[in-house]
């Protein structure tokens, strides 16, 4: 039997070290200029601390101004705090961007708190009963439908890729000329993956006004559903909460052609919230799920008086998968589980349009054709000067291809809130704090349940504060700020392999010293 010394520690980490300095290569004049201006006037220790302490954010918003603490029930002031008291004069705040590619250290923040969100409605934790693990639980992804023969990386023989894009008589051509097949074998990052084979051909305009009412497809999904599942367990829809509960979290990832698909976990629990016993097995769930995907449409209204209405509805490739039929059928050798479908769910909470571009643009090309179709028909909406039309704002958002809704949402009964992960988080940091300063050790005792308590609080901050902007104050700043994060980065991803490599061998009968 082997034995194992310990877990992994920090100083086993090979970039902990002063030979191992952070990666500030290539960086621009103006960051050079900035690093050297800290250390001339001694203020980089300041930054430092300044910068941990909003977590190497690299868009921080800036504050001026001063707040007191006083204790509701005697009036006392607990305590004052004013900005001229932090390190450099300035409240520094994280941006808090959900975006990975605006801020790659509150995205992994925003990224860990959707995986503990999602993870406590599968396994139970966060307030969360853990017999939440025996119900049905269901992978559900719903697609876009097809405005266009598009350029794909198919699988074969079990791989990702390797099989022909669109494999079709290659005299064949369409009213524009073009031909209808493309006989390549195209890898999943490959830049033309995504992009119409004819430009002309494809129906742009529909394809952004699918995206546009996407929202509203899923919300007409989950009231399906609902009456799906009462008229299977013969109730009324307005009694359905007497015998039975659906749940969900969701999210939105684009694909290569630019249009989102949804991922959802959905989850039955019996009437009395999550944990109680479920009136129906997996496959059952399934079957209504599926068959309310299928069912709904919704018709969208016109652009302008040139224009038609449009049905809308999913694709035709809607995938459910059961992860759960119920009674704790976990297989952890299985291809599915449900820790593995709530990391791949966090994982596209953070991404948006952005993800998908090139750092050559040219290279998307039907990307940018998508923005500018979505602003044209905001501008098509605003010259329809005698219907209100919806399409008004379609404009802001363009960047976003024209999808308007939230990445990541779930139901009220689902699992632990994001704002209550964030106000333990500041829980947490207040009673650390509080442990420093007094020299006294933090009680760990029934830490996450008063952490996670929704009492109310027994204190009052008063403050005046003022905006003084966002980003840090010079390109070096912001430069040292996205070394450490992506250190910290590198940090976190080694000590997930070593625990899980630790693990294994627990698994295989070894032992902790």
């Amino acid at each position: 039997m082997t034995t194992m010394t310990s877990e992994p520690t920090v100083r086993e980490f090979p970039g902990f070290s002063e030979d191992v300095p952070l990666d500030l290569a290539n960086l621009s004049p103006a960051a050079e200029a900035g690093i050297l201006a800290r250390l001339v006037d001694k203020s980089h220790d300041a930054f430092a601390q300044t910068a941990a302490g909003v977590g190497y954010c690299a868009h921080p918003i800036r504050l001026t101004g001063s707040s007191t603490t006083i204790d509701t029930a005697t009036g006392e002031v607990l305590s004052s705090f004013s900005s001229t008291d932090a390190p450099l004069g300035v409240l520094y705040r994280a941006c808090g961007n959900r975006r990975a590619d605006v801020c790659p250290s509150c995205s992994r923040t925003y990224a860990r708190d959707t995986f503990a969100m999602i993870k406590s409605g599968v396994a139970g934790g966060k307030t969360v009963p853990e017999t939440v693990a025996d119900n049905p639980l269901l992978f559900v992804t719903l697609t876009a439908p097809s405005f266009g023969h598009v350029h794909g990386s198919h699988g074969k023989n079990g791989q990702k890729s390797g099989a022909r894009c669109r494999p079709r008589d290659r005299v064949k051509v369409c009213d524009h000329g073009r031909r209808i097949g493309c006989m390549a074998v195209h890898d999943h990052d490959d830049p033309i993956v995504g992009t119409p084979l004819c430009a002309d051909c494809y129906d742009w305009t529909s394809a952004v006004v699918w995206q546009w009412w996407a929202p509203e497809l899923w919300r007409r999904t989950t009231i399906a559903l609902r009456r799906a599942v009462a008229a299977e367990l013969q109730v009324s829809e307005r009694h359905l909460k007497r015998v039975a509960s659906v749940q969900f979290a969701k999210v939105a990832e684009y694909q290569a052609r630019g249009l989102v698909h949804f991922h959802a976990l959905i989850r039955i629990d019996g009437p009395d919230g999550p944990g109680s016993p479920s009136p129906l097995l997996g496959d059952q769930l399934a079957a209504l799920v599926d068959q309310a995907a299928r069912s709904v449409t919704y018709t969208a209204p016109a652009v302008d008086d040139n224009d038609q209405p449009r049905r809308l509805a999913w694709g035709n490739q809607i995938d459910v998968r059961v992860v759960r039929a119920g009674s704790r059928t976990d297989d952890p050798t299985g291809a599915l589980t449900a820790e593995q479908v709530a990391g791949y769910l966090a994982k596209y909470a953070t991404k948006d349009a952005s993800s998908l571009r090139e750092d050559d643009q040219r290279l998307r090309p039907h990307l940018d054709r998508l923005a500018r179709t979505a602003r044209d028909l905001a501008d098509r909406g605003r010259r329809n000067d005698h219907v209100h039309s919806p399409y008004r704002l379609l404009g802001k958002w363009a960047h976003m291809l024209g999808f308007r809704g939230h990445f990541s949402s779930k139901s009220r009964r689902y699992s632990v809130t994001l704002g209550a992960l964030r106000r333990a988080r500041h829980r947490f940091q207040q009673l650390a704090a509080e442990a420093r300063r007094t020299g006294n050790p933090l009680d760990v005792r029934d830490l996450e349940a008063r952490l996670l308590a929704e009492d109310e609080d027994t204190t009052l901050v008063v403050g005046e504060w003022r905006f003084q902007g966002t980003g840090w104050p010079n390109a070096g700043d912001e430069a040292l700020a996205l070394a450490a994060a992506a250190r910290a980065r590198e940090y976190d991803q080694w000590r997930a392999s070593k625990i899980n490599k630790f693990q294994d061998q627990l698994a295989d009968g070894e032992e902790w010293v």
